[in-house]
């Protein structure tokens, strides 16, 4: 997520709130996914306008070049993918519909909070993923955490949970202490990309060794030079490997395959990009439209880089992109995922929200509206810092899919793709 994390840190200690520093990306597969015309805008309950505050330094937009990386993809094999498939959908059957929809959330684990306080939302509600939230201190109290969370998601329904931890580098850095290896900022990485890849395979170890399977990294905006101070979600704390889109597409192809090489998932974000806002969507709803980025803009670069790199999620900002929808914000968009990152960018992994639980950028949509939204937009995983935002949400989404066969569609795709990152990763089996 976008983050003033001078302040992030203090909000989440008081309360179950925002991922912090949440960004999102998804499940690799070698299907590419029916384009979708993505100039079309599709009708929005959000009250929420173009904001006036977008600043005039950010650069004209731009046709996308012809992909700079020379990173090796790590698409699986045909022979690798089959059997992952077949033991995805014989897990999705053998589901309810409320086992089948709990698995679309990762809910917050507020540092200090004991990790039973998730207990009867993960037997309840099957909840399929947790966040960490906060500043969480050593390796082996997360691990007791994890391991916890895992034994309860795996007594109840015998499917284990993405367990997701915001591990950038610099200032964005939630698992310290003891067993965590600080990292400089991006924009310190993006310098020298083979070292940022060997910096992210140490960070991938590491968060395997604690439990965590899923880094909610890296950051695949580009800030223009210039406009850093002035962009308070990502430039005012470095988080961007570089200011154009050839350094920060070598940098997160290097992330990508450093983390996942050692096991544990990476997230681009924030697609279809932070980097020409001035406002925090967390904090505010002030600066949150990007009135210059376009469905063919170069600065989607980095992303199609990072997928063709095998990026395992994606995570869709809550900013507006006017010049892809003029209605909905990124993450209820359907121009936006359906047509730009799994349309063009052929993108059919799982994608997964910033926080929409308390976030500013989203408090005009009803909280059972945050969730239908974004699954018939074509996202996958709903990422919520309030656990009590979930019940609401999910019955929502069970009803509105008892209701409309198309709708039911989008859920079992979207429980597929989940249930295929999880076999891929370990994490549930057929046998």
């Amino acid at each position: 997520m976008p983050t003033n994390l001078s302040r992030r840190h203090t909000r989440v200690c008081v309360v179950v709130t925002s991922a912090c520093a949440v960004g999102v990306l998804v499940g690799c597969s070698t299907t590419t996914s029916t384009s979708v015309t993505s100039g079309t805008p599709v009708t929005s309950t959000s009250t929420d306008g173009p904001s006036a505050t977008t600043s005039r330094s950010s650069p004209p937009p731009t046709t996308a070049p012809p992909s700079t990386s020379s990173a090796p993809t790590a698409t699986p094999s045909t022979s690798a993918a089959e059997p992952t498939q077949s033991c995805a959908e014989t897990l999705v059957n053998r589901m309810s519909r409320e086992q089948r929809v709990g698995q679309l959330f990762m809910v917050g684990l507020s540092a200090g909070a004991g990790p039973s306080s998730l207990d009867a939302i993960l037997r309840d509600q099957h909840v399929g993923g947790v966040v960490l939230l906060g500043t969480w201190t050593g390796s082996a109290s997360v691990a007791a955490a994890t391991t916890h969370l895992q034994e309860v998601a795996k007594a109840s329904a015998g499917i284990r949970v993405l367990v997701s931890a915001d591990q950038e580098g610099g200032q964005v850095q939630h698992l310290r202490g003891n067993g965590f290896t600080g990292a400089p900022a991006a924009l310190t990485q993006g310098r020298d990309p083979a070292a940022a890849g060997g910096t992210a395979a140490r960070t991938g170890r590491e968060l395997a060794a604690a439990g965590v399977n899923v880094d909610l990294a890296p950051v695949a905006d580009v800030v223009a030079a210039g406009f850093a101070r002035q962009n308070a979600p990502i430039g005012a704390y470095q988080r961007e490997f570089g200011n154009d889109p050839a350094t920060v597409s070598r940098a997160v192809t290097a992330v990508v395959a450093g983390l996942q090489g050692s096991g544990v998932s990476a997230t681009l974000k924030h697609f279809p990009g932070l980097g020409r806002v001035t406002g925090n969507t967390d904090f505010t709803t002030v600066g949150t439209t990007d009135e210059v980025t376009t469905a063919t803009d170069a600065w989607l670069q980095p992303f199609r880089d990072g997928i063709a790199a095998g990026t395992d999620l994606v995570m869709v900002s809550s900013a507006l992109y006017p010049r892809i929808d003029r209605t909905n914000r990124a993450v209820f968009s359907t121009a936006v995922i359906d047509g730009v990152l799994r349309g063009n960018l052929g993108y059919a992994g799982v994608v997964v929200t910033d926080d929409v639980g308390a976030a500013r950028a989203v408090a005009a949509v009803p909280v059972d509206e945050r969730a239908t939204r974004f699954i018939a937009a074509g996202g996958d995983v709903v990422l919520t810092g309030l656990a009590s935002t979930v019940p609401p949400m999910a019955t929502a989404v069970s009803q509105r899919a008892a209701d409309d066969a198309t709708f039911a569609a989008q859920v079992d795709a979207s429980v597929h793709r989940v249930m295929a990152l999880k076999v891929k990763r370990g994490l549930a089996t057929c046998s």
